[in-house]
């Protein structure tokens, strides 16, 4: 199964960003799903079966060792014009850490790992279809300040792709563990 690690934002973040989003939401790029809205933290892609046990044991450990850290969805940014993305702001350190955690746990699992890179923190809305520039997207949504909220909680997602080909169609999320932060 493809998994990621994750920090999900609460339903009142995700309702103000849906809320800052709409005066620019347009046909032109394609919108990620309210339901897949996450920072990723450690993303593992592939990972079988009998890896799963020891990944939640050691993703348990990670969440253990980090506290609860507040967070508030912060300012826009983007990826050249490839990804839109609403960026945070707050226990950036403390989410830092705790992906540094969660991709270490995942290798420590047997789980191979992309090459390792300093970890940003963003939440993507947006991509570009057909080359629709984005600077106009983040520059008019730059003043964007989410309400803090307390980050309690690790969760390791499935990310199952689309497959049908419908257009449109965008990839389903389901939480396969989460672990409380802190002691």
């Amino acid at each position: 199964m493809r998994l990621f690690a994750a920090v999900l934002p609460p339903p009142e973040a995700v309702a103000e960003l849906r809320r800052a989003l709409e005066p620019v939401r347009d046909d032109r790029l394609r919108w990620t799903g309210e339901d897949g809205w996450h920072f990723t933290l450690a993303f593992m892609g592939e990972v079988g079966d009998a890896l799963l046990p020891d990944l939640h044991a050691r993703l348990e450990r990670a969440a253990h060792r980090t506290e609860p850290f507040t967070l508030r969805l912060h300012g826009f940014g983007r990826f050249g014009d490839r990804a839109l993305w609403a960026g945070a702001a707050g226990g950036i350190d403390a989410m830092r850490m705790l992906a540094e955690r969660a991709d270490a746990a995942a290798r420590r699992a047997g789980v191979p790992m992309d090459r390792h890179r300093r970890y940003t923190a963003h939440l993507t809305v947006a991509r570009s279809a057909g080359g629709t520039g984005l600077r106009p997207y983040a520059e008019a949504l730059a003043g964007f300040e989410g309400t803090p909220w307390q980050v309690g909680e690790l969760s390791l997602v499935r990310s199952s792709l689309p497959v049908s080909g419908v257009p449109g169609e965008r990839p389903r999320y389901e939480v396969a563990g989460a672990w409380p932060l802190g002691g």
